[in-house]
């Protein structure tokens, strides 16, 4: 069973300087909603900015251990403009 702060610290691992919020959405430790804010998205498409999110997962998607992430990611400055949210 997996743990929200645990993918975070993945996520983190691979997008350092990120803004990472990872919460459990079923209470099964294997059903996921991410936020990330990252400079590294800047520029990028949004299939671009959650394949580099899934990237450090892998073996956790692969082994079915993490079974679903839902993502929303944001440059800095798109997140800004949301103010916030």
């Amino acid at each position: 069973m997996l743990e929200a702060k645990a993918i975070g610290e993945r996520i983190l691992a691979a997008l350092p300087g990120s803004e990472v919020e990872v919460r459990d959405t079923t209470g099964t430790g294997d059903h996921f909603e991410a936020r990330v804010v990252s400079p590294d998205f800047a520029g990028r498409s949004m299939v671009e900015q959650h394949q580099l999110v899934y990237a450090p997962l892998q073996d956790w998607l692969k082994s079915g251990e993490l079974h679903a992430l839902a993502l929303k990611t944001y440059s800095p400055e798109e997140w800004k403009k949301l103010g916030g949210r």
